[in-house]
């Protein structure tokens, strides 16, 4: 059997191992059906079944309330950075914006080639090492709709809780932490994310909608870019990702195999716990990027003394078999993505690398980061 790497990647991430090996089962001759789902119309009654399946899976796992929408879509949660204000910024009013970080700050510029929008809160001042404080956040009279990103993947920052927003929509990009806990879905007007980091391959994208929020509030958005045009037709409007929606659905059902998101939530903090007492543990030798309130149980962020060690410990690292540890390119550093596929077994053996590389390492190098 082939050897499986120690897949850190922040995404297309890690699917599970169970997940990957019934799709190959199935991947020629889906149910006997004599053709793979690939081949299969999505008119059919084997592939509409797929996708209520998918759509059921989603409501069960998230507890959603009757009058929301559940949509599986195209385009990545970065044609959900100009289709929230397509459909909800009405002229006259303002879509206000939570700026944590890189994401955060692309869903802002889409907005503002919309319409009105106001950064109401900001982590910007102290480097994106945190999540803005939004207890006591202000929003405009006019506000649309709140934007927030619930897990800056580059970052490593997560938000903890919520903020009540009354009559307010609150809306949010979960893309990188979407079912790794549970949620009160009622308390969103919408949310959305990529499946490639939690839910399955790329290709697909979750949208939950409030369907009081499904008409759009501006004319002119063309039928592709409406959420009701996706919720009259079930998601089937046109042809959709039929392979990514099947893979979704598997994920959906390791999932509730696992015991639900509670239980998913807890592995989560057991795995990332590894990590983090790594860090902690390490005397300064590696530096969590995060603060301690804002770290995130998804992508764990950390430096080393100096840059040199840091590309020595990638180097050591992949030799070892780690994949993706390499930070993103924008900040540098190292990070480890630990979504709900990556196995404990992997953040367990990671720490074991650590360990033993600054054992190895601990009076190594020259330039200290700032």
């Amino acid at each position: 059997m082939t050897k499986r790497a120690y897949n850190f990647n922040a995404g297309p991430a890690a699917l599970p191992l169970e997940v990957l090996r019934q799709a190959q089962e199935q991947f020629v001759d889906y149910n006997g059906a004599g053709m793979s789902i690939m081949e299969m119309s999505h008119r059919s009654k084997a592939f509409e079944g797929v996708n209520d399946n998918t759509e059921r899976l989603v409501r069960e796992l998230f507890g959603v309330p009757d009058g929301y929408s559940v949509m599986l879509l195209q385009g990545g949660a970065s044609t959900q950075f100009a289709m929230v204000p397509m459909n909800l910024l009405a002229d006259g009013k303002t879509a206000a914006y939570v700026n944590s970080g890189s994401w955060a700050k692309k869903a802002i510029k889409e907005a503002k080639l919309i319409g009105e929008t106001r950064v109401v809160a900001t982590s910007e001042g102290a480097r994106f090492t945190r999540m803005p404080d939004l207890a006591s956040v202000e929003l405009p009279d006019n506000a649309a709709y709140l934007h927030l990103t619930s897990n800056e993947t580059i970052e490593g920052t997560q938000l903890a809780s919520f903020p009540s927003t009354g009559a307010v929509p609150l809306i949010a990009d979960m893309s990188s932490d979407i079912m790794s806990r549970p949620l009160d879905i009622a308390s969103f007007g919408m949310i959305y994310a990529g499946a490639q980091k939690n839910l399955g391959p790329s290709g697909v994208t979750l949208v939950i909608a409030r369907d009081d929020l499904l008409e759009p509030s501006r004319p002119g958005v063309p039928t592709m870019l409406r959420y009701d045009t996706h919720a009259k037709s079930k998601s089937l409007y046109n042809t959709p990702p039929s392979f990514a929606v099947y893979m979704v659905g598997l994920v959906l059902e390791w999932i509730r195999g696992k015991g639900g998101l509670a239980e998913i939530d807890r592995l989560n903090r057991e795995k990332t716990g590894l990590i983090y007492s790594a860090i902690d543990g390490s005397g300064g030798f590696y530096r969590g990027v995060a603060e301690s309130g804002s770290r995130s149980l998804m992508n764990v962020t950390f430096r080393l003394t100096s840059e040199e060690l840091e590309k020595k410990f990638i180097q050591e690292s992949e030799r070892a078999g780690f994949v993706g540890l390499k930070g993103h390119r924008d900040v540098g550093g190292l990070r480890a993505s630990t979504y709900n596929a990556v196995p404990l077994e992997s953040c367990r053996a990671l720490a074991e690398f650590m360990a033993e590389f600054q054992r190895k390492n601990g009076r190594s190098g020259t330039r200290r980061l700032a």
